[in-house]
């Protein structure tokens, strides 16, 4: 497919400086979790101005869009996130720890560089059909917060990813790759108790302890953890414990609980037995329990089939093309680490490389060469992400490229300042190009799409968010 290469190519150059604009305003601008209003906006105006029709306000989430182009099958997703995180703001012209003064919030994942990315794969691939008069439709998947409220989850239990044919995205890491492995699924409760107040020397008798009833509840837990699947973890925290006067029966108490596993299908079975726990425990201390689920998360299924042709596509089109620059910024950042962050990404190289090759991306701080994918199955991560419930409603395969110095950590400075070099940048291209031309490759392959959509229906059947439908998104406007 040499003169489809060619073409994608060309058109990934025509398009760079709409990505790299978006990429600069998202990284100058950055919006927490469903707040990230200027955002979306600036997004939806450059779709539309490519000739995309847009839907906004998705599923009544503010920040959620779908922009779409062309007509027919096959029907090709684009995720795209443009969330930033709080407390990291950082000025990418230091190479020390430097807040912008004024501004909290930074993109210490890279959210810049993946929004703009599946923008630019989104324009690319629409371009492509129009110039060579094919059929297929183009969506781009605006999913606002992904790092706390997980909208995936809201817009896919409510049918917004039913029509696709396949999904594609990618993530700024400090390595090449594809993801070959699965994530964590995650279940997210607060457990609210109430009781009654009471003094607590004078009439006792006549209190029920809320804070009781959370204790109780948390030692249930503890002994349910011996009666789980090995990989489960439950974590919890109080959210409130009644108040601070120890001579007062409590009268509320509320636990944050996230239940995390390798599969969905075992973290819902294990929120349904918690929530019997809490359940047992306001009836043991004469209160009662509201449980608040948040959200459920299902883990990362990646599709192997796609996964295989976004691994050959990375190849052709090609990897980020650093030059000395580049490994002199790197190793700026690179001595800013950790020891053991740093000894983290070594290992990394060392585990997907022969010794001298990692030797020597080990001393330029970047890596320039790509994981081996084998097809298989890959090690899980002990992350949660909500393309987890993307990749259960349709065939989804995913990348990281090296946008950071060998072992740069996400939700950092660093990885804030080097979202907005030319590290950053130069993952940026050769993202958008890899996943225009994956897309491009499996369009003209309808066989490809059926042995994917199969292979997904083999492994989970037909997929049902645990998620009620009358279980609602957070309003930003009160809780922020």
């Amino acid at each position: 497919m040499e003169n489809l290469l060619d073409q994608i190519k060309e058109i990934v150059k025509e398009k760079q400086p709409i990505f790299e604009d978006i990429a600069n305003f998202l990284w100058q601008n950055p919006e927490t979790g469903l707040v990230e209003y200027k955002s979306s906006k600036k997004i939806i105006e450059v779709m539309r101005e490519n000739g995309f029709e847009v839907e906004e306000s998705v599923d009544d989430i503010e920040t959620a869009f779908i922009a779409s182009k062309g007509s027919g099958k096959p029907i090709i997703g684009i995720s795209c996130e443009y969330d930033a995180l709080p407390g990291l703001s950082q000025d990418s012209e230091k190479t020390e720890k430097c807040a912008i003064e004024g501004q909290n919030a930074g993109h210490g994942c890279g959210h810049n560089l993946l929004g703009s990315g599946a923008v630019g794969a989104a324009l690319v691939v629409a371009e492509y059909l129009d110039r060579n008069n094919l059929e297929g439709t183009v969506k781009l998947l605006g999913t606002p917060s992904e790092e706390r409220d997980a909208c995936k989850a809201f817009m896919g239990r409510d049918g917004y990813f039913d029509d696709l044919d396949f999904a594609l995205t990618w993530h700024p890491e400090s390595f090449n790759g594809i993801w070959d492995g699965g994530s964590l699924a995650n279940t997210i409760a607060v457990y609210n108790f109430k009781g009654r107040s009471a003094h607590a020397a004078a009439a006792p008798h006549l209190g029920r302890s809320a804070l009781d009833s959370a204790e109780l509840m948390n030692v249930g837990v503890n002994y349910l953890r011996e009666h789980v699947v090995d990989d489960a973890r439950i974590h919890y925290s109080y959210l409130d414990v009644g108040g601070r006067a120890p001579n007062v029966v409590q009268s509320t108490a509320s636990v944050y609980y996230f239940i995390r596993s390798a599969k969905i299908e075992d973290s819902t079975e294990i929120y349904e037995r918690i929530n019997n726990i809490a359940k047992g425990a306001a009836m043991m201390m004469g209160t009662t329990v509201d449980i608040d689920l948040k959200v459920a998360i299902a883990d990362y299924l990646p599709n192997l089939t796609l996964s295989q042709v976004l691994y050959e596509s990375i190849q052709e089109f090609g990897l980020p093309d650093f030059d000395n620059e580049d490994f002199e910024l790197a190793k700026k950042f690179y001595d800013s680490l950790e020891e053991g962050t740093k000894n983290s990404g070594k290992n990394r190289m060392y585990k997907h490389f022969e010794k001298e090759e990692a030797d020597e991306m080990i001393e330029k701080r970047l890596a320039t060469g790509l994981n081996k994918f084998t097809g298989d199955y890959g090690e899980g991560q002990v992350i949660s992400s909500d393309v987890g419930e993307l990749s259960h409603y349709t065939p989804t395969a995913q990348m990281f490229l090296a946008a950071a110095a060998i072992g740069t950590p996400l939700h950092s400075w660093q990885m804030t300042a080097q979202a907005n070099t030319s590290i950053g940048k130069k993952a940026l291209y050769s993202a958008v190009g890899a996943l225009a031309l994956t897309a491009v490759k499996v369009l003209h392959s309808p066989e490809i799409i059926e042995k994917a959509k199969k292979e997904l229906h083999d492994a989970i059947g037909d997929y049902k968010s645990p998620i009620p439908k009358d279980v609602k998104l957070r309003d930003p406007k009160v809780e922020q």
